[in-house]
């Protein structure tokens, strides 16, 4: 748990916000594109007060919040509410699904990846807004052996690099990452930052559903994203399952 300063919001200060004051800890999956065609176990749709606003959160035996909720894009994602919500519910191990582009030819569209870190281009958010803090941005390492472990068809390993959305990148800019990095996507790292400043576990499965921009023959658009998506929504269904099964 973070320390405590005047005017900063900490995880135990946020669950007293909540339903989830003295709930016993519990699985948080994040969701986004790579869900949309999933079948999903039953839960209870709630809305969740935070400091930062409200978010839609299902619960039952874990927590499912699905990102773009509402429809909302990349950049209008409310995060820290997003975040704090799960916090409030008492959850302190998050596993994201995101969905992500290839910048390297080895990576083809319908692998999937488990990051070990991750960098970002645009501005990460984050919940200190009255005091000065820092965390150290990582991947939960013991995390991500068990996820390599639950999803062995996975590559584990390579740089998550996040930009801002909602286009997709240019040409030179894909070109420049590719130096630096191995996927890309729009969410994971903001939310990484905020998982480890409220004192949660977190790690991603990627899912990658193209190459990215100037990399593939195709015309990249938003709708081949979900074609792919699509396609491989019974494999994303059985690595959910699977995840849960282990930590709830």
């Amino acid at each position: 748990m973070t320390s405590t300063l005047q005017g900063y919001v900490t995880r135990r200060s946020i669950q007293s916000c909540g339903p989830g004051r003295g709930a016993g800890l519990m699985l948080g999956i994040i969701g986004g594109t790579s869900l949309l065609f999933a079948r999903l176990p039953p839960l209870e749709k709630q809305t969740v007060a935070t400091p930062y606003g409200k978010a839609e959160v299902h619960t039952g035996a874990f927590a499912l919040l699905l990102r773009h909720q509402h429809n909302l894009p990349p950049h209008r994602i409310n995060y820290p509410a997003c975040l704090a919500a799960l916090a409030i519910l008492g959850v302190d191990t998050i596993v994201a699904f995101g969905s992500a582009g290839s910048l390297k030819p080895g990576i083809p569209p319908g692998s999937l990846v488990i990051p070990t870190d991750y960098l970002s281009v645009t501005d990460i958010p984050s919940i200190h807004e009255c005091t000065i803090d820092h965390i150290r941005p990582e991947l939960d390492a013991g995390l991500v052996r068990t996820l390599a472990e639950l999803v062995p068809e996975a590559r584990t390993g390579g740089v998550y690099a996040q930009t801002r959305g909602p286009r997709i990148e240019t040409v030179a800019e894909v070109k420049a990452l590719a130096k630096v990095a191995d996927i890309v996507g729009m969410t994971v790292a903001s939310e990484a930052t905020l998982a480890l400043e409220l004192g949660m576990r977190f790690a991603a499965v990627c899912t990658v559903d193209n190459y990215a921009n100037g990399l593939g023959e195709e015309t990249l658009t938003y709708e081949h994203i979900l074609a792919t998506s699509r396609a491989n929504c019974r494999r994303t269904e059985k690595i959910l399952e699977n995840i849960v099964e282990r930590f709830a």
